[in-house]
């Protein structure tokens, strides 16, 4: 009993060894980044670089994970220990009961593999981390914690989602880079619609030139124009590229006061049933209005080799001489 009492002791203080320097490495890694960027806590990473807070989440989720797989490690050693102290034989005979037992669950345990090994590249592979905003298919919400197998994710209801990892063939994250809002707008046909766009794009600018605001906007508003014409109404369609933890926030805003400047105008907005751009029709313009930035080419000119004659370029045909 005394061993046992021993062997359960030394299995409690390894673990919490283990969960010390998990914390401690973990700790000390958000406080490197926290320090880096001059923020006082995690939220206030917001303002910073994507990277500063993609090792912060990745570094606490990764942290989850290592400490659920001392958890079941310790665990099944201090099990195996504690036969083996009471009856050397019996560990033969476990043997062979877990033989038998893991061949009749064989295809069951492949589901567990499968989960544990999806959930790692997840994690390592920086599909998701907790706190982000997640849509896997099954679940779409904010990830509160990533299991060894499970992943919880909790609904806009508050409702806890446990989601198997296996089961996850998808992840759309919604916390990583920059989000857009795009709000489309159907005004009458008979609109001078010249006027509406540069009263709704003044209207868009001065909201991201606010202090207020300004931070959380990352680019200048863009109108990319007329999204569909029909016998009723125009759509406009104006677009912001802002932080993702502020795009609900700011298209808000940016609705209200486009509807404040279209009453201002004295313009009746018409009824739109539906507008949805889905397939290619709504990845035409993911680049927005603005074209992708490139370098110039520099053209060299060579002086022509000696003992070759230059051609001289044929004039033009003029297409009177053509029969």
């Amino acid at each position: 009993m005394i061993r046992i009492a021993l062997i359960i002791i030394f299995a409690v203080v390894v673990t919490w060894l283990m969960h010390f320097v998990i914390r401690r490495v973990v700790n000390q890694i958000v406080t490197g980044v926290k320090k880096a960027q001059n923020a006082d806590d995690t939220q206030a990473l917001a303002a910073s670089p994507l990277a500063a807070v993609r090792v912060v989440q990745r570094t606490r989720t990764l942290g989850s994970v290592l400490t659920n797989i001392v958890n079941v490690t310790v665990v099944v050693i201090t099990i195996i220990a504690i036969v083996n102290n009471i009856d050397q034989s019996l560990i033969g005979s476990l043997a062979l009961l877990s033989a038998a037992i893991g061949a009749g669950l064989g295809f069951g345990a492949q589901n567990i593999v499968k989960d544990v090994l999806n959930g790692l590249f997840m994690v390592i592979e920086d599909q998701l981390g907790v706190g982000d905003v997640v849509d896997v298919g099954p679940a779409t919400g904010v990830v509160e914690k990533v299991g060894v197998r499970i992943t919880q994710i909790r609904d806009v209801n508050g409702t806890l989602w446990f989601v198997r990892n296996g089961e996850i063939l998808r992840v759309g994250n919604m916390s990583q880079g920059w989000a857009r809002v795009i709000v489309d707008l159907a005004i009458p046909y008979d609109t001078d619609i010249d006027e509406m766009q540069d009263k709704l794009l003044e209207t868009a600018t001065t909201l991201a030139k606010e202090p207020k605001w300004r931070p959380r906007v990352l680019e200048r508003p863009e109108l990319w124009g007329l999204e569909s014409i029909s016998e009723d109404a125009l759509v406009i369609r104006l677009v912001m590229k802002t932080r993702t933890s502020a795009k609900d926030d700011v298209a808000r805003e940016l609705r209200l006061r486009l509807k404040k400047t279209v009453d201002g105008m004295g313009v009746k907005l018409p009824a739109l049933n539906t507008l949805v751009l889905t397939g290619f029709d709504g990845a035409a313009s993911v680049g927005g209005a603005k074209p992708p930035r490139t370098k110039p080419v520099e053209v060299v000119n060579q002086a022509p080799r000696r003992g070759k004659i230059k051609r001289q370029p044929k004039p033009p045909i003029d297409p009177k001489d053509t029969p």
